[in-house]
């Protein structure tokens, strides 16, 4: 099948392609004799008869470190007519300009295969997708208020606070069992974020990793176990974690089979979720997820391949 695809992401210029999922499916595309184009989210245009357009660039990439693209004119396409595929890959934060893409996405959902479904994507943020599994999860308390987190401490003791729209590992805050410190965490966290903040007890099972597991279309992929770097207790691969080769327990399977069906059925075709200590979930991560390079270097796999295998199948 030939496809022309829009590659909505973070300037290429900028990714680091020994590990970047969205560089990893456009060189599979590319191998599949896909037509690839790059654009950018501010590019978005919808005009006066409502039809989108960016400014897209066609692009080719390599494996080859600091000479990894070439990029061609830009050429200002209709998304809808033009592409058959976009791929709503820049990363998160995920603030009202992501929101906005996302409603922009959705009306050429009737011509265009939108991966993810833009709509549910704007639905299901990482940290509040998730709390529709709450049987899987640890004890999580969304809140502004530091009066509710105290009382949550006095039942759990140690624990994390992150914000609820937050990506990458950043702004991950253990306090410890006490919370001589969480006055001042709340005052800064109300005063960066509108929105309400995620806290959970403390896992000490983190240490021994926090596992990636990545979905296509509902089905298991593949996983990585991902460790903490030395002095931190955040195992992102972004903040300094390694990764290494995994097995899924049986209550990491029973997660994943309860959730998939709802992934395939809301257009989340690619998604990775975050589970620690082989049974407690704490993300759904749908926006830009990563992690298939590392999967694929550990199992031998094709995610990629099986991703696109996935948008095919959607197209056909």
């Amino acid at each position: 099948m030939a496809l022309k695809v829009a590659v909505q992401m973070d300037p290429i210029e900028t990714i680091n392609i020994a590990g970047d999922s969205s560089f990893a499916l456009m060189l599979k595309a590319q191998e599949r004799g896909y037509e690839v184009f790059e654009y950018h989210v501010e590019s978005l245009t919808l005009d006066a008869d409502d039809r989108l357009y960016a400014q897209c660039y066609p692009v080719k990439v390599q494996q080859v470190e600091g000479d990894h693209f070439e990029k061609g004119k830009a050429q200002r396409l209709d998304l809808g007519r033009d592409i058959d595929v976009v791929l709503m890959r820049q990363d998160p934060p995920f603030h009202m300009g992501y929101i906005t893409a996302t409603h922009m996405l959705e009306r050429i959902r009737h011509e265009t295969l939108v991966v993810n479904d833009p709509a549910n994507v704007r639905n299901a943020p990482e940290k509040v997708m998730v709390l529709d599994y709450r049987q899987f999860m640890p004890p999580t308390l969304v809140t502004r208020s530091v009066e509710e987190a105290r009382r949550f401490m006095e039942e759990h003791g140690a624990i994390v606070m992150k914000p609820i729209h937050g990506n990458g590992g950043k702004a991950i805050f253990r306090i410890p069992e006490g919370g001589d410190n969480l006055t001042a965490l709340f005052e800064v966290f109300n005063m960066t974020w509108p929105e309400p903040h995620m806290l959970q007890p403390f896992l000490p099972e983190v240490s021994e990793g926090d596992k990636r597991i990545v979905l296509v279309d509902g089905e298991i992929a593949g996983a990585i176990n991902r460790i903490p770097g030395k002095g931190e207790f955040r195992s992102n691969l972004a903040m300094g974690g390694s990764a290494e080769a995994t097995e899924l327990t049986e209550r990491e399977r029973e997660i994943c089979e309860a959730m998939g069906p709802d992934l395939k059925r809301l257009g989340l075709v690619f998604v990775g979720i975050d589970v620690i200590g082989g049974k407690y979930l704490t993300e759904i991560n749908v926006t830009s997820p990563t992690g298939i390079v590392a999967i694929d270097k550990f199992n031998g796999t094709d995610t990629a391949g099986m991703i696109w295998d996935a948008i095919e199948r959607r197209l056909g």
